[in-house]
This record gives structure tokens, C-alpha cells and sequence, in this order.
């Protein structure tokens, strides 16, 4: 039976997204207008890629540290490509305890600045190099439009700031890390993705090259969802930072930043979301594993307990719902939060010697014998579970990727069925702006892997081509 609180997702997707965020409870709208407030289940989930993902940077050798929040406007100025880019979205401090300030700040839209400043005062030596360190924080945008996780005018993020001796190792740290991301999209989230370089239009402004992590939504958008760029030594001339290099000689580091959001629990709604509310691949999930008795009858209560006890010694995320609801509310409840797996366990089945095991994803029930090692069936099947949301999604993918050579083509595709067009280009940043026109196509990223043939010709001015670029309508 379908939820009654969330509108069809074929039918109207934008309602239906934001369905799912309140009937989720994941988040919520806030009087401070275009800012959310993210709900306790909303919250659980950015802790669990919080966690996963600052072990991954730790064992790369990452630090965390904390900048200050209010960045002096005289410090942005040292880099102008970099104002340029966030002023129309700054929010400025003018007036503080009562007076007016004698410069004014503003609130960190992105914290390239601050490191830069930090390290112009603390790098001395080639010995102290790399810099390898990370962000957990909020920035402020102000954006025009806004929704929940996918545009809001304040979001939580990380971003690294690493320092290196030579382009080679900062090179090697960019990519390093947009591989990270693709590694944590695909085995975390289960949602394919693209990498790859941006055009110069589409770059990160400051940067000498911005390497994109690109999702594809249920409705055939696209979602930047992940970004690692390899700025050069653009930032330490600007911020005069130095080091005395193994010749005994002054010399500007390499440096580069990267960094993901809260944005990826919209991706994850997206993706992999129905009619139902919210689907949470097992090794996302906060609450892996809910057991539900059904009735008050001992025996069942005694066999849930049991069952919950052994999931929570080998480490699986389980809970039990003992509540006075009725079993069809609960395992609403449940499906519309996006647990994975529900246990139900009732007296009918315990008398036949029978649990029931019952997928997310799928929404299949599957009887196996009370007796069985709960853990091991669970296992199994939280490893199908995460497996197929993959492979769903990679199919859509395919089903959405389009190869396209001329802009008729491209303007059906987007019009009627949206995705991932594969389609040649000159370079020129004006074919860009006209693919804009249809219905706001951009560049995602340039195809690296495609080596342009004689006689491929730009998909808007029919000139010699210079690249393979997938485009697609994006949030």
C-alpha cells in the first residue's frame, strides 16, 4: 500500500522530494527564511558519512583543525578571481556590539582565504610539508532559491586544505581525493557516479583545475555532488605564503581543496527514494535492522529481545519498536524512514517455527526458520540489499546516458527524458552559454577517456571539436 503522506514520484517530483524530507523527518523548514533545520534522523545520517568518510581522510594522514567563521573583507581582496565568484551570494557583518565595524566581514561561503592566511604565518620549511588538513563546518550562501539538503543558504560540509612541495604531489592529492569520493558514492551511497575535469566556465573560481564527483537523480538530473581542486600556487602568491625549499631558497607550495555536503543526503533521496518515502542503503543506514513484534504475547517479546541482543553483540545497527502502535503503522513508520531491514516476528509464524525478514528495497518478505543465525541471514541479506540499489541505479544510468550530435537531438532528450548527454564541443565558452538555453543544460565534465577523432565536429557550431563533454540539466 502506498503512503498517503507523500505525492507519487512519477507524478510530480519536486513535491514528492520534498514529501520524503518531512514524512522522513529528516528536515525541516525554518522561520530564518532559505536556512533548514536538519531533524534528528536527517542528522543521523550526516554523522554516519561524517564518520566513514574522516576515517578515510585520517588514514590518509588528514588533520582536523577550525577556521574562524567571519572572514575580513581586506583578505578576501588578496584574491580576486575568488570574490568575484562568491559576491553575489555574500552575506556581510556590517555592525557588531552596538557600532559599526571598521571593516566589514563575511560569513565563510568557503574558507580558501583563511587556510591561506594560516599557513602564510606557520610555513617556513620544506620539512614541514605536506599540510594535510580538513574541515568539518557550516558555510553561508545566500542563495535566490532554495531547498532542503540541495540548495539552502546555510549547509554543513567538509573541506580540505592540503599544502604540498611539488605540482606533482598536489596534482596527485586532487585526484587522490576525487577518488575517495567516487569510492564513497559507489560502495556507501550505492549511486554510480561521474568524475571527471570541469570546463574553465564551470570551474571553481581561484582554481586552475576543478575535478567534479557527478550524480544522476531518479528524474534524469544531474547533482554536483563532490568537487577536488588543484589550485597551484595561484593562492600562495596571492596570500604570500612560503617556504625555504631543499636548495635554500624561497619557494611557493602547490595547494589544493576538496569537498562534499550535506547535499549528498538529497543525492541519496533522489536515487534511491520511492512512493513510500525514504531507502537507505544498509551501510548508510544509522538504524540498519528494526524488529517488530507483533502482539503482546511473551513468547514473541522474549524471541524479539533475543534477536535484537544477538544483532547489537555482532555490531549491526538494530533496534526493537515495542511501542503501543498497530503492526501496519509500524511498518509504515519504518519504510517511510528507509530502514533497511525490518524483523517482523508474530505468534502465527513463531508457532510454524518462522520469522519474517522483509527488504526495503524491494519491499520482499522472506520467511526464514526462527532457529536460524539471525546474524548471518541479516548479513546476507543487507549485502543484496546494498548490491542491488547499486545496480538499479547504474542501470538507470545507462538507460539515461544519450550519445548526441546535433542540438535537435539534445533538445527532445531534455524536454521529454532527461539524463547524461554524451556530445562533442569546440571549446568555446559561447557554444556553453547556448546550450544553456535548452531548459538550462550545462557541462558536468569533460570526458578524459574519449580522445576526439578527425572529423567530430562541435554539437552547437558544427566547428572541429576539442572535447567530449557530458552535459545535463542540473539542480
Amino acid at each position: 500500500m502506498k503512503n498517503k503522506a507523500i505525492t507519487p514520484r512519477d507524478e510530480d517530483f519536486a513535491k514528492w522530494y520534498s514529501d520524503v524530507v518531512r514524512a522522513a523527518h529528516l528536515a525541516d523548514y525554518s522561520n530564518v527564511k532559505g536556512f533548514m533545520v536538519i531533524e534528528p534522523n536527517g542528522y543521523a545520517i550526516w554523522e554516519m558519512m561524517q564518520s566513514i568518510l574522516d576515517a578515510e581522510f585520517k588514514r590518509l594522514g588528514h588533520q582536523n583543525v577550525y577556521m574562524p567563521v567571519l572572514i575580513p573583507e581586506s583578505l578576501l581582496n588578496k584574491e580576486a578571481e575568488l570574490i568575484e565568484g562568491f559576491a553575489p551570494e555574500g552575506a556581510w557583518v556590517t555592525r557588531a556590539g552596538g557600532k559599526e565595524l571598521e571593516e566589514r566581514m563575511m560569513f565563510r561561503p568557503t574558507s580558501e582565504t583563511l587556510f591561506s592566511d594560516y599557513y602564510a604565518s606557520h610555513l617556513q620549511s620544506y620539512r614541514d610539508l605536506p599540510l594535510l588538513y580538513n574541515q568539518w563546518a557550516n558555510v553561508i550562501r545566500w542563495e535566490k532559491e532554495t531547498k532542503p539538503f540541495l540548495r539552502t543558504r546555510e549547509f554543513l560540509w567538509q573541506e580540505g586544505h592540503t599544502l604540498h612541495e611539488t605540482e606533482e604531489e598536489a596534482r596527485k592529492e586532487t585526484l587522490q581525493m576525487l577518488d575517495v569520493y567516487k569510492k564513497f558514492f559507489e560502495e556507501v551511497l550505492a549511486i554510480p557516479v561521474l568524475t571527471g575535469r570541469k570546463t574553465e566556465k564551470e570551474k571553481f573560481a581561484g582554481a586552475e583545475e576543478t575535478y567534479t564527483v557527478e550524480s544522476l537523480m531518479y528524474n534524469g538530473f544531474s547533482l554536483q555532488s563532490g568537487t577536488s581542486h588543484f589550485f597551484g600556487q595561484k593562492f600562495a602568491k596571492a596570500y604570500d605564503i612560503k617556504f625555504v625549499n631543499r636548495e635554500n631558497k624561497l619557494d611557493y607550495p602547490w595547494q589544493t581543496s576538496w569537498g562534499v555536503t550535506t547535499r549528498m543526503i538529497g543525492a541519496v533521496i533522489m536515487v534511491h527514494g520511492d512512493d513510500n518515502g525514504l531507502v537507505l542503503p544498509p551501510r548508510l543506514a544509522p538504524r540498519q535492522v528494526v524488529v517488530v513484534p507483533i502482539g503482546k504475547d511473551e513468547e514473541v517479546n522474549a524471541k524479539a529481545n533475543e534477536v535484537l541482543a544477538a544483532l547489537k553483540a555482532a555490531g549491526i545497527r538494530a533496534f526493537a519498536d515495542f511501542s503501543e502502535k498497530s503492526p501496519g503503522f509500524k511498518f509504515a513508520e519504518h519504510e517511510v524512514n528507509g530502514i533497511p531491514v525490518r524483523i517482523e516476528i508474530g505468534k502465527r509464524d513463531l508457532d510454524q517455527g518462522l520469522i519474517t525478514l522483509a527488504r526495503r528495497d524491494t519491499r520482499e518478505k522472506i520467511n526464514v526458520p526462527a532457529g536460524s543465525d539471525i546474524v548471518t541471514e541479516v548479513n546476507a541479506l543487507m549485502e543484496q540489499i546494498q548490491k542491488n540499489m547499486f545496480e538499479v541505479a547504474k542501470k538507470r544510468n545507462a538507460e539515461k546516458t544519450y550519445e548526441c550530435t546535433t542540438l535537435s537531438e539534445i533538445e527532445k532528450i531534455m524536454s521529454n527524458n532527461p539524463g547524461y548527454v554524451r556530445a562533442c564541443w569546440c571549446g568555446d565558452p559561447a557554444c556553453e552559454l547556448k546550450m544553456k538555453e535548452i531548459r538550462g543544460t550545462k557541462s558536468r565534465c569533460i570526458d578524459e577517456t574519449y580522445k576526439v577523432k578527425a572529423g567530430d565536429k562541435c554539437v552547437v557550431c558544427g566547428k572541429p571539436a576539442k572535447y567530449k563533454v557530458v552535459w545535463g540539466v542540473q539542480y
